[in-house]
């Protein structure tokens, strides 16, 4: 159960859109839970100009087999051409927990 659960990063221009994604995802029984961390700092170069912006994080709890239907969703909500969409496993955790997070993806 344990190397099934995973985390997805994706950070968001503004709250709204934050708020939107979060709110569509969780929903739809793509994820079990989103926390969303407003006001990070993002430094990177996109398009070969340096960039420093303030994004809200989104941190979603999922399973790798959603993981395809969780991108899709997002691709489809967020404004941005390239938005960040990353997963990590979670290789251990309250099994209670994990196991509510299975139960609560479709």
């Amino acid at each position: 159960m344990k190397t099934e659960s995973i985390i997805v990063y994706c950070t968001c221009p503004d709250a709204l859109s934050a708020k939107d994604i979060a709110e569509a995802v969780v929903k739809e029984q793509l994820c079990a839970c989103v926390n969303r961390l407003p006001a990070v700092m993002s430094h990177y170069i996109f398009k070969g100009e340096y960039c420093e912006d303030e994004e809200v994080l989104l941190i979603i709890k999922t399973t790798a087999a959603a993981f395809e239907s969780l991108k899709t969703r997002i691709e489809a909500l967020h404004p941005y051409d390239v938005p960040e969409i990353i997963a990590a496993p979670i290789v251990a955790g309250n099994d209670s927990y994990l196991g509510w997070l299975q139960a609560s993806v479709k």
